[in-house]
């Protein structure tokens, strides 16, 4: 277990003061939630009762399952000491041989930090952070940072080569990762095309005319649903009028 600053240590015996734990238990709990990124944590402790699991936003679950006070001042705890790693402006850890400080840049980028669970299949790396809610995935090299949105992911799953059918397990089922929105692409944000791109030019008069009026309702309903301005519809609107 890592090695604890001496503000780590004065954390951890006001917490274990205020909980009713010993500062043993407490910092076991401050590993698992730390390892956890301060959403979720897999502990075992006497304390405890045993191992168990919690989990931000009231999920706990302990081996002393009818032992609702127990879980009460766990569930507790767990959010203080997420809270104190969330926003802890001093290290809690030393960083010298602390496990949550990488020695060097992660292949996910420096604006991610720890993950809560990695790997990798068939040449496709992927790491899950659960508190920035992103998955990145390293496919030949090229790292795609997703957003998971409301997504509590697991049970990563790869039936062919590349990410279009890299899948995973959330608590709405299975999803396919080519679902989420892209945040960014070797950590530049994607470009979007434009909302009112017109259609490919037609071989034919005809052909072109008639893709000019399907492109004026197109126009026309992303401006009623106030997606365009007035200026933006009219403007585009005079543009196409005047190729008919």
């Amino acid at each position: 277990m890592p090695t604890l600053t001496p503000h780590g240590q004065q954390a951890i015996q006001s917490l274990a003061q205020r909980h009713g734990f010993s500062t043993d238990a407490v910092t076991t709990m401050l590993d698992a939630v730390s390892r956890g990124n301060a959403s979720m944590a897999q502990f075992n402790h006497p304390e405890f009762g045993g191992s168990g699991q919690w989990m931000s936003g009231g999920m706990t679950m302990l081996s002393d399952m009818f032992n609702h006070n127990l879980k009460g001042r766990v569930d507790n705890l767990c959010a203080d000491l997420a809270n104190l790693v969330m926003n802890q402006p001093n290290p809690l850890y030393d960083t010298a041989d602390s496990l949550f400080a990488p020695a060097g840049p992660d292949w996910w980028g420096a604006d991610l930090r720890w993950p809560n669970s990695t790997g990798s299949q068939n040449g496709v790396r992927y790491a899950y952070f659960a508190q920035a809610r992103r998955l990145a995935i390293e496919i030949n090299g090229e790292v795609t940072v997703y957003d998971t949105l409301d997504h509590q992911l697991g049970g990563f799953s790869q039936q062919q080569s590349g990410d279009a059918t890299f899948s995973f397990q959330s608590q709405y089922g299975l999803v396919n990762v080519a679902s989420l929105p892209v945040v960014s692409v070797n950590g530049m944000a994607p470009v979007a095309a434009p909302l009112w791109a017109p259609a490919p030019v037609a071989s034919s008069p005809q052909g072109d005319r008639a893709d000019t009026l399907a492109t004026l309702e197109r126009l026309a309903a992303l401006h009623g649903q106030g997606v365009l301005t007035d200026a933006e519809f009219q403007g585009k609107k005079a543009e196409l009028l005047a190729r008919l």
